[in-house]
């Protein structure tokens, strides 16, 4: 099933530092009710993300009670996707080994 929403694109200054997008309240809580069917361990949950005319395989980090998806920087950069953007995400629970 997919899911689709609008997020704002943040930037997480960590010892890894990376961007994101978090997943709305909703969404969220009907993932975490998928997870223990699809979760490969630590809550992730694979996922195939569709932003603009790019798709790609990833996982959902859990923060919080919510998850966030994790925004490479590739893409970023197909789709001009700056800190602070808001952009349209359609995701579907995928397989870790999905292509």
């Amino acid at each position: 099933m997919p899911y689709e929403f609008s997020g704002e694109v943040w930037y997480w200054r960590g010892p890894a530092p990376f961007y994101f997008v978090t997943v709305p309240d909703d969404v969220s809580v009907e993932l975490q009710a998928a997870s223990s069917f699809v979760s490969y361990g630590w809550g992730m949950i694979p996922v195939s993300v569709e932003i603009g005319e790019s798709t790609w395989t990833t996982s959902l980090w859990p923060k919080g009670h919510l998850y966030v998806v994790p925004l490479k920087a590739a893409i970023r950069r197909a789709e001009d996707i700056e800190d602070g953007d808001v952009i349209d995400v359609r995701l579907e629970v995928g397989s870790p080994t999905a292509p």
